[in-house]
């Protein structure tokens, strides 16, 4: 049957799709909008599915955050340029807020509305697009920071009277601080959380330099002693020098109000 061009821009605005796409689809279905739609995205999920296999590199990264709660993801798409279209920004945005209402932890797959969201990004962008990863992390205080460029974000919990700001201003320090400049990427919260292997290594790494300084036994334990501590600040969040407040060179835990703490933080990139 034929169809109208008000139908066809109605179909296309619907699903992104082109307008021979949509004029095709309705054709096939004598005009019905709900049917055409169905059509097309079991037609192009096929299609998409013989994508699978190319590699997702490129991505964006959302948080997202309410009383108690706060979750982060990253979607994964095949080009830069597909991760920067609205539409793929909006739905990870969506992804991450769904993701609020997943168990506290790693969230292995998309929450079954977000997939939704996927397959028909799929079908109108017609790339290979998936869920990444995500986390959730559940605490009195917490808070998010996603680099402008959606590829670096970090979430992080606490107790106590901990400022939106403070907590703010933590997950820029963490976004920083990844290893590759000037500030080592921060194994844990404190030196309480550090792996035990890592902690080792640096422990048998500041003997031995100390013993090779032809210090006597007891200068040389000292020496050691003081290397581990600066080991212990360089990789921890509470021993780094808050980068915001970089002047001051004062560490993270002389900013964190007296019984107040950090308890977890997650760190994310592309």
């Amino acid at each position: 049957m034929a169809v109208s061009a008000k139908d066809v821009m109605a179909l296309r605005k619907r699903t992104g799709l082109g307008m021979m796409e949509c004029k095709n689809a309705l054709e096939a279905t004598d005009g019905d909008m709900d049917a055409a739609i169905a059509k097309l995205k079991e037609e192009l999920g096929q299609k998409m599915s013989l994508r699978s296999d190319r590699p997702s590199e490129e991505g964006w990264i959302a948080a997202a955050t309410k009383d108690g709660a706060v979750a982060m993801i990253s979607l994964l798409s095949e080009t830069d340029f597909a991760a920067k279209n609205e539409t793929f920004q909006t739905a990870a945005a969506e992804t991450a807020k769904l993701s609020l209402e997943e168990p506290a932890g790693e969230i292995a797959k998309a929450p079954p509305k977000a997939q939704e969201l996927i397959d028909d990004l799929r079908i109108t962008i017609k790339e290979n697009i998936s869920f990444g990863k995500g986390v959730k992390l559940e605490a009195p205080k917490v808070g998010a920071y996603v680099h402008h460029n959606g590829k670096v974000g970090v979430i992080i919990a606490g107790e106590g009277d901990l400022p939106d700001d403070l907590l703010k201003g933590l997950c820029q320090h963490l976004v920083a601080a990844d290893g590759k400049g000037q500030w080592a990427a921060p194994l844990s919260v404190d030196k309480d959380g550090l792996p035990a292997d890592k902690l080792a290594e640096a422990k048998a790494a500041a003997v031995e330099e100390a013993k090779a300084s032809g210090k006597p036994p007891e200068i040389a334990e000292k020496i050691a002693e003081g290397k581990v501590r600066k080991w212990t600040d360089d990789h921890t969040l509470m021993g780094q020098i808050y980068i915001r407040e970089m002047d001051a060179k004062k560490p993270v835990r002389d900013y964190v109000p007296k019984g107040a703490k950090i308890t977890a933080f997650r760190r994310f990139d592309l």
